[in-house]
């Protein structure tokens, strides 16, 4: 397959070149530096040039406090940087697949969140990621969104990426204790991104590694279990104790409805895919 992955500097970016490359594809990759994806010209030049078979979109502003000051910024990079990707691919007559994320979700719902739920975004960056998909899919009938979140593997700037490390250099941790999600290892979200894009079949799909979910704490926990490192220094504080720029959805544990019909195993529980990224720190 020839394949083009934007966002190839991000965590799961550069997990997405390697697997890839790992199966034999072609593929073209770029960072923010080769490729802005709000450029629609700077977009449509490159995919032409290519005409890959599939694009898959990793890039976006994901500093979620940051995209709460500065809307114009957000709407750019996450609304209309995957619609300028989608309808590029519609002229090269790629599948486009692109990242979205479990904040498209208010946080109300007490369980898993599926498909059948309707969106409601509380925060500036859910919200444009939200367009971001339905751009899309306006603009490309060949698209594939996949729903993401409490993503963690090697090269992430985020808490559940840093945590051991840090642990290891003798910071003190903070954890939040009534905030769910449900962890998605990189790696494995990377070779199901590649999965989908061969199987070309346009829709909205929930990504996440198996089981019931986590707080921060307990993922903080479990991966200094893991790790061999004294679970004792985690100071764990509510959500609202934090009083960040940005509102936060209490949970967002996703569910997918469409992976079974398809024949796509479910990825493997989280507490697995932990083992394995602790292995490779």
């Amino acid at each position: 397959m020839r394949v083009l992955i934007t966002g190839a500097g991000g965590l799961v970016g550069r997990a997405l070149v390697e697997h890839c490359r790992a199966n034999g594809d072609e593929v073209f990759e770029y960072d923010h530096q080769s490729l802005d994806i709000a450029d629609s010209g700077g977009v449509d030049r490159v995919i032409a040039e290519r005409r890959p078979e599939a694009v898959i979109n990793c890039a976006a502003w994901t500093n979620v406090d940051g995209c709460e000051g500065d809307p114009e910024r957000t709407e750019l990079v996450n609304a209309f940087g995957p619609e300028n990707l989608a309808r590029a691919s519609r002229k090269a007559d790629a599948v486009f697949v692109t990242i979205s994320t479990d904040y498209v979700f208010d946080g109300s719902k007490e369980g898993f969140y599926t498909q059948r739920d309707n969106p409601s975004p509380i925060n500036v960056y859910g919200r444009f990621k939200l367009e971001g998909e339905r751009r899309s899919q306006a603009a490309h009938a060949r698209t594939i969104v996949v729903r993401a979140g409490y993503i963690f593997g090697l090269g992430g700037k985020n808490f559940l990426s840093t945590l051991v490390t840090r642990a290891r250099n003798g910071e003190k941790l903070t954890a939040i204790h009534d905030c769910y999600g449900t962890p998605t290892y990189g790696r494995d979200l990377a070779a199901r991104l590649r999965e989908l894009a061969l199987k070309d079949l346009p829709g909205v799909y929930h990504v996440v590694n198996s089981g019931e979910g986590a707080s921060f704490e307990t993922f903080a926990r479990e991966a200094l279990t893991v790790a061999n490192c004294p679970t004792d220094t985690i100071r764990t504080v509510s959500m609202d104790a934090l009083d960040r720029p940005a509102p936060r959805p209490r949970n967002t544990r996703l569910r997918c409805v469409l992976s079974p019909a398809l024949g796509l195993p479910p990825l493997r529980p989280w507490q697995e895919a932990v083992v394995d990224f602790v292995s490779e720190l």
